[in-house]
């Protein structure tokens, strides 16, 4: 028998599986973080990628948008040079406005955000939500090039300057996580968030993970193009939480590096099909909304017919805001999306979210590991429930035969499974 460790919930969660059954268990690359990280920051802050030296370029008012505390991104550390910096060429903390880029997410309480962006930081500048459920607070830009109705932050729309912070992983809508994604959807309506996350499910089939040049990418950057952000900084971190590498400047030269970055350290060969794929989903466990990323690395390399076996803690349940989602969760995904279009699904962003979760189980079926998500709502999702995850490996195997063959995904949300066969080409 072969012993398993995967993360969970703060501690290990440990397994056997029979050698015989066992066809791998994979894992983001080996990599060392980087050492005296505030040097590191600062050299990046006087090397932009793409871009003039900051002096150049900056005007008085300055926004800064950071990505929240679903995400790891150090934002304590990188805006302290940041912001001295800005003062440097002219730019006071009072001009100054970081933004918590929440998308639709829940907003963060007050020590929440603190925490995110350093108590010294807290007391500096002011720290704010996107307040994405108060029309007030949007600004109408139109509509990008692709059609998508453009609704953003109204403080983002109308500063002299944004600049996005983030970190850049594989993610299945936009193919990564980075750049542009700070603004859509980090600073739009719920509207454009909808509109964007469909255009991710147009076709159905397999999502966009790992594709670095893709319709859904191409409509964020003509976004953030429509809003004004010309400048990132954004990190690769590893599955620990250390950092990796460095991007600062604009914001299509320095996600292209980024990603190059990323590929690397979070793209794992695979050497085999297998029957059942059992998906962790460290870092992403605070709740459904966040771990439901472990289903794609897993979607993308399971064989059709075969059996997703998905691992999250999950203390906050499914969603502590898209609570209407469980409505419709287990249709077909092209019943959701014309459940949307049709007026029957108000929830546009919660819809295109149901409909991916659908086409994954249009290829394997799921079965749900999680203390944090009742056996109710597991089967609301379409999911099967196991109370340990002993018992989930059980009926997957029932499901598959005793000759199934297994993979194990340690850190699903941050891979990108890669077929040997591509690796050789």
């Amino acid at each position: 028998m072969a012993d398993v460790h995967i993360p969970f919930g703060g501690a290990d969660l440990n397994f056997t599986v029979d050698n015989d059954n066992l066809a791998e268990i994979l894992s983001p690359q080996p990599s060392e973080a980087l050492t005296d990280l505030e040097k590191h920051i600062a050299d990046a802050l006087d090397n932009p990628i793409g871009q003039p030296l900051m002096r150049e370029w900056v005007r008085p008012t300055d926004t800064v948008v950071s990505d929240d505390n679903t995400r790891m991104t150090p934002a304590d550390k990188i805006l302290p040079p940041l912001l001295d910096r800005l003062n440097a060429v002219g730019v006071p903390d009072k001009n100054i406005c970081c933004i918590m880029a929440l998308g639709t997410h829940r907003y963060m309480r007050e020590e929440e955000m603190r925490d995110k962006v350093g108590a010294q930081v807290y007391r500096r500048i002011d720290v704010v939500n996107h307040q994405w459920r108060d029309p007030v607070n949007l600004l109408d830009l139109g509509r990008s090039r692709q059609g998508t109705p453009l609704a953003v932050n109204r403080l983002v729309a109308e500063a002299d300057v944004v600049i996005g912070l983030g970190a850049i992983v594989p993610h299945h809508i936009p193919g990564y996580s980075g750049s542009s994604k700070i603004i859509q959807p980090g600073v739009c309506s719920a509207q454009t968030t909808a509109e964007t996350h469909l255009l991710s499910c147009k076709g159905g089939g397999d999502s966009f993970l790992g594709i670095e040049d893709n319709p859904v990418r191409r409509d964020m950057d003509d976004m953030a193009d429509m809003v004004g952000m010309e400048t990132i900084f954004n990190v690769v971190m590893d599955s620990h939480g250390g950092v990796v590498g460095l991007f600062f400047g604009e914001k299509r030269a320095a996600f292209k590096k980024g990603t190059q970055l990323a590929k690397k350290i979070y793209g794992v060969v695979y050497h085999e099909i297998p029957d059942i794929v059992l998906a962790n989903s460290f870092p992403c466990d605070l709740d459904f909304w966040q771990s439901h990323k472990s289903l794609y690395p897993a979607q993308r390399m399971i064989r059709p017919g075969g059996t997703i076996i998905v691992c999250t803690p999950a203390p906050e349940g499914v969603s502590p805001v898209h609570t209407d989602l469980l409505e419709y969760t287990a249709w077909s995904s092209a019943d959701i999306q014309s459940g949307y279009r049709q007026g029957r699904i108000k929830n546009g962003v919660a819809a295109a979210l149901a409909a991916a979760w659908a086409m994954v189980r249009e290829k394997a079926s799921v079965i749900m590991y999680s203390p944090g998500i009742t056996q109710k709502d597991k089967e609301l999702l379409g999911f099967s429930h196991a109370d340990t995850i002993e018992e989930a490996l059980h009926s997957a195997f029932q499901q598959q035969g005793a000759d199934a063959r297994l993979t194990v995904l340690t850190h699903a949300p941050d891979m990108l499974p890669l077929p040997a066969e591509e690796m050789r080409r």
